[in-house]
């Protein structure tokens, strides 16, 4: 596989913006390598701020720390989840650091600012018959079939992120090794293995689907190079790839309950179901810290207590006794 570092391309300039904003965004692709999604999350994060501010007559320059407490109070107030709005105040802290260490200002209103506590959550995961059933449903010859289907094995078998997922391009799949390469948040590269039902899968949709898909002549750059396409021959997006899952989650009644991130939830927990170790899962995730896999051994214990009190004949206190 030879395939090279991708990173974000310049940061489009918002107008309404203040320009320190518009630097910090830049900063972040340049010197962090942050990737496209990462950069229109802080943008939002940012935008939404920024708009309040305005509506104060003040400015990331000029805020204190009384006005940043009512800002925070003001997004509790509007009935927002608690992890959005611990994101937003994680991206608004990173943007004062920065503000100090370029000079624009000479404090950190954040810096003694509380941060918002999120409760703890737990992944739900689908059960291995569940995912079974998924991947049965897309069914037939048709290019966007194969598609669909190798999109979902390869999802479930490496734990990819959809953007991951999306991600990749032709040299970055190793189908005889059986190896892929994903590229992670902040441009860092893993490789991963990929099963047996996955590459027969995505042997399948390079062989048969995708040559259907291909246009006679390609819209943008690293579009010929992309594993999966949509049907105008373009690499398929990140919203393209949510919606077929989820279409395909409505054909076998997981409603609201499937999404991209489900599948990964799903790959993780079945592996340590089956006794993987930890440390193996972190690093097939990508993830930066084990902490972050280790929720997912809270998840198999009470997949294990569940199953055992449905299971075991006495199990539960009968009654009289």
């Amino acid at each position: 596989m030879n395939a090279a570092k991708r990173r974000s391309g310049p940061v489009p300039i918002d107008e309404t913006l203040p320009i320190e904003v518009e630097e910090y965004l830049s900063w972040l692709v340049a010197e962090r390598g942050r990737s496209a999604n990462t950069i229109a999350a802080y943008r939002r994060d940012l935008e939404g701020y920024c708009r309040w501010l305005g509506e104060r007559r003040g400015s990331p320059s000029k805020v204190d720390p009384r006005e940043l407490e009512a800002f925070v109070e003001h997004r509790r107030a509007s009935d927002a989840a608690p992890s959005s709005v611990a994101r937003q105040l994680a991206a608004i802290r990173n943007f004062h650091r920065f503000l100090v260490a370029e000079g624009h200002r000479s404090d950190d209103p954040t810096a003694d600012l509380d941060g918002v506590r999120v409760p703890a959550g737990l992944p739900k995961a689908l059960s291995e018959s569940e995912v079974q059933s998924l991947i049965d449903a897309v069914v037939g010859e048709h290019p966007v079939a194969l598609r669909d289907r190798a999109l979902l094995e390869l999802l479930y078998a490496t734990g990819a992120r959809v953007s991951e997922a999306c991600g990749v391009s032709m040299g970055d799949l190793d189908l005889e090794d059986g190896l892929v390469r994903l590229y992670g948040k902040g441009s860092k590269e893993r490789l991963v293995p990929v099963g047996s039902c996955a590459r027969t899968a995505l042997g399948r949709w390079i062989d048969e689907g995708r040559p259907a898909l291909e246009p006679t002549r390609w819209r943008r750059r690293g579009d010929s190079d992309a594993v999966f396409l949509d049907q105008r021959g373009g690499r398929l997006s990140r919203q393209a790839a949510w919606a077929a899952i989820v279409r395909v989650g409505d054909r076998v009644g997981l409603g609201g309950r499937l999404s991209p991130h489900v599948l990964r939830h799903s790959c993780a927990t079945h592996m340590l179901d089956h006794g993987a170790d930890l440390r193996i899962v972190q690093e097939m995730l990508g993830h930066a810290s084990i902490s972050t896999t280790q929720v997912y051994t809270r998840v198999s214990q009470e997949r294990l207590v569940e199953q055992y009190r449905s299971a075991h004949p006495r199990a539960r206190a009968r009654r009289g006794e």
